[in-house]
């Protein structure tokens, strides 16, 4: 369930979309209209261990920054 991905250009580069990767939880956040703060899921949302920005890598927070800003850009948000 957890393994699917998602290819997605944003600004040039091609970015894997898998749930709970740090791409996807920046456009989640967008989408929840949550404030930007870098994690991501190894094993998916929810799953395992959580990485908080701290711990990740500058290509990972650039991948998670890229998600947030794409949805900012072309997603949608969350109507309550």
């Amino acid at each position: 369930m957890f393994d699917v991905e998602y290819k997605q250009v944003f600004n040039g580069i091609e970015y894997i979309q898998k749930h709970g990767n740090p791409f996807d939880r920046g456009s989640a956040d967008s989408y929840y209209h949550r404030p930007a703060n870098p994690h991501y899921w190894p094993e998916g949302t929810g799953h395992g261990t959580m990485v908080e920005g701290k711990d990740m890598t500058p290509e990972e927070i650039v991948a998670y920054m890229a998600g947030y800003e794409w949805n900012e850009q072309f997603g949608d948000k969350k109507e309550w």
